[in-house]
């Protein structure tokens, strides 16, 4: 069990202090005064390692499934004895240019708080160590860890979309240059590009809505004086959908314009094409004529026919050329 135990403690008036490492004792001892709670961390627990916390913090069990077997969709579930809400953290790989999720639930109750963490892109232990350097904000109790966990991935949001913003410009700025339709892989990485912001999208989109219910009065387990700091998650979070729905739609405008510069192109290539079949084809024709095996040939007596047919030729093609230049076909 201590495996997937990231940290465990009791917070007394807004301060860290020493306890049992009995879950029981612990939250009993929570439990003694108003100004005490306890907040337990687990890494991907499995069903057997869970069922002691779930047993000891009374936890519902619809919350503990979906706790468990991860891959949920951002959401706030009130329970008797728990709020349980579902967060999805996102992290930028720079290197490949990438976004990930994770997932992060939070069980708050009277006297505890329970965060569970599955993936790597979770901030729980800067959120700890800046609550810790906090008393103030820590003294109001789990209310003011989930409101840390909530501020801090939300605003990890804005910092993800500022990245795509960024490499956004860049493909941007290649599609729209000279060669850019002739660059291989182009809507490739756009079509790669618009599966990392469809990514974002799933974690931040669906968590518009808890937002509104952890900002709005009568919610359980959540002091009423925290109103204000969900809301202002609320507005972060609105922001960076905002900016996530702003890129997306680019994207798909980049994607159209691009598929369109090809077609310019693939028509261009057409007409070249034709053009040079058009000036091939005049030869053609008339080397046909002239050298079909008749005996009775009109022009087959005239010595300069061989010389004027060339010349005929010739004249054909240089203004079929420059009839196709001007034109803008070669």
């Amino acid at each position: 069990m201590h495996a997937v135990i990231v940290d465990c403690a009791i917070y007394r008036e807004g301060r860290r202090t020493e306890g049992p490492s009995d879950f029981s004792d612990a939250l009993a001892q929570a439990r003694s005064a108003q100004d005490r709670f306890l907040w337990i961390g687990l890494h991907e627990p499995t069903e057997q390692e869970f069922d002691l916390v779930t047993s000891e913090f009374g936890l519902h069990p619809l919350a503990v499934e979906d706790s468990l077997s991860a891959h949920q969709r951002p959401k706030l579930e009130v329970y008797e004895d728990s709020l349980f809400a579902v967060l999805k953290p996102v992290v930028y790989e720079p290197e490949s240019d990438t976004v990930s999720s994770g997932e992060l639930m939070v069980f708050v109750g009277d006297s505890f708080v329970v965060t569970v963490r599955h993936g790597e892109g979770a901030p729980l232990a800067a959120v700890r160590k800046r609550l810790e350097s906090d008393p103030k904000l820590l003294a109001h109790g789990p209310t003011s860890v989930l409101y840390a966990v909530s501020d801090a991935v939300v605003d990890h949001y804005l910092e993800v979309a500022a990245e795509l913003a960024t490499d956004m410009e860049e493909l941007e700025a290649e599609v729209f240059s000279p060669q850019g339709g002739d660059t291989k892989g182009t809507a490739g990485r756009i079509y790669t590009f618009k599966r990392q912001v469809l990514e974002f999208r799933r974690a931040s989109a669906p968590l518009a809505q808890p937002m509104l219910r952890l900002s709005s009065p009568g919610l359980p387990f959540v002091q009423d004086h925290a109103q204000p700091f969900f809301r202002d998650v609320s507005d972060h979070l609105t922001r960076a959908n905002e900016q996530v729905e702003g890129l997306d739609r680019l994207l798909s405008d980049i994607l159209s314009a691009h598929l369109a510069q090809m077609g310019v192109r693939q028509n261009d290539d057409m007409r070249k094409i034709s053009a040079w079949a058009a000036m091939a084809a005049v030869p053609t024709m008339v080397a046909g004529i002239y050298g079909m095996n008749f005996e009775n040939m009109p022009e087959l007596t005239w010595g300069w026919a061989y010389y004027g047919v060339l010349v005929f030729m010739v004249v054909c093609e240089v203004g079929l050329y420059r009839l196709f230049k001007k034109r803008g076909w070669l």
